[in-house]
């Protein structure tokens, strides 16, 4: 397996220390910047797998436009926090973070957070489930009956052939049903380009159980 190429966003110089010792010792990340701003991360150019962004950052900036320019930029994030206010970790989640850790979880947790995501897959936790399937105010996509039994198999994991098998679809009309999903998402304002936002849009509207939660 190759190393990932990680970077810390966090004004806090202890955090950042301690942060760069601990994957020190972890041979398939390297820390390849810790930051103070996004701003400062964007100006040195580097090829990221992965950011770790502390929501509440000294210059005031949001998280929601600090998410979506690292991840314009070809990076993935996972979001670091105290976890202290919620609409912090909402606009987050919705801006399409991988996962949520907070700054109180073992290091053992925050290097398995930091791995699974630097691989591009969510970082399923109850914070970050709370966050995305919290907010009352969602855009209803308007999706159908067999629109949402498909989404909710293949957001779940399940490939495309094993979704047509149980719904008695062809492969190709399983793809044409997500293809739908995925514009009916855009039309409502919440973008779904991706199995992780597919899986984030199944839990915000009920099709998937959070994690943490009885389905």
């Amino acid at each position: 397996m190759g190393t990932f190429r990680v970077a810390l966003i966090d004004d806090h110089e202890i955090v950042a220390h301690g942060f760069a010792e601990l994957f020190s010792e972890l041979a398939e990340v390297e820390v390849a910047a810790t930051v103070r701003t996004v701003d400062e991360l964007l100006e040195q150019g580097l090829a990221l797998d992965l950011a770790i962004l502390d929501l509440r950052l000294a210059d005031g900036s949001m998280p929601i436009d600090n998410v979506r320019r690292i991840r314009d930029s070809g990076a993935e994030v996972l979001a670091f926090t105290g976890g202290d206010d919620p609409v912090l970790v909402r606009s987050a989640a919705h801006a399409g973070v991988l996962g949520v850790v907070r700054k109180s979880e073992p290091a053992t947790v925050l290097k398995e957070a930091v791995l699974q995501a630097a691989r591009g897959e969510p970082v399923a936790s109850t914070e970050w489930a709370a966050a995305i399937d919290g907010d009352p105010l969602l855009a209803d996509a308007g999706l159908s009956a067999r629109e949402s039994e498909v989404l909710s198999m293949y957001a779940a994991g399940a490939k495309t052939q094993l979704v047509a098998s149980r719904t008695g679809l062809s492969e190709s009309t399983v793809l044409d049903y997500i293809r739908r999903v995925r514009s009916k998402y855009a039309r409502a304002g919440r973008p779904a380009n991706t199995k992780v936002e597919l899986y984030q849009r199944a839990i915000e509207d009920g099709l998937l159980p959070a994690p943490g939660r009885a389905s």
